[in-house]
């Protein structure tokens, strides 16, 4: 199984993040399987894919060329996907994992949550995606998709797709429990 993280290119402001990004890294590569990750060698993501290589796993990073180009990619890593552009860059990641978790991160963090989930939800693909709640930085946003089923603009079946957690090994459990086992 491979799991596609999609995390920050910064640390954040709080050592929780760098901390539980790193036991991510660690118990995926614990369980056997493979990271997916943008290829960075900086910020979370950095440390989520030595974190990951330092336990003995396997880690592919998929990075657009113009950003190979401005040194920010791993140069450790088992297999570094170089692609065209950002769009290729999603597909790419999206072919090669069995789910996907959020981390902490920014704007294109929270781009990629949404559209892998819209992707599942338009049954592009019928992957599990989830976030790892890391001390409560994803609450709000989870209870801003409470409130869309509330106010009928998000199907409560739909909201359920999205998995929650804060515990990295409850959450590796419930994404492995929702694969589809014809994928």
């Amino acid at each position: 199984m491979h799991i596609c993280v999609y995390l920050g290119s910064r640390e954040g402001k709080h050592p929780q993040f760098a901390a539980a990004t790193e036991a991510l890294g660690q118990a995926i590569a614990a369980r056997g399987w493979g990271l997916v990750y943008g290829g960075a060698r900086n910020g979370l993501m950095g440390r989520l894919a030595n974190a990951c290589l330092n336990a003995g796993g396997e880690v592919i990073g998929v990075m657009p060329e113009h950003l190979v180009q401005r040194e920010v990619s791993h140069q450790g890593l088992t297999r570094l996907i170089r692609v065209a552009n950002m769009h290729e860059r999603k597909a790419t990641m999206a072919a090669h994992a069995d789910a996907f978790v959020a981390l902490p991160g920014g704007i294109g963090t929270l781009e990629e949550l949404f559209e892998i989930w819209t992707w599942r939800y338009l049954q592009l693909h019928h992957k599990p995606v989830g976030v790892l709640d890391v001390g409560g930085f994803y609450s709000g946003l989870l209870n801003f998709l409470d409130t869309t089923v509330e106010h009928g603009f998000l199907d409560a079946s739909t909201r359920r797709e999205l998995i929650a957690d804060a515990d990295i090994e409850r959450l590796l459990d419930r994404l492995a429990a929702d694969r589809d086992p014809a994928a």
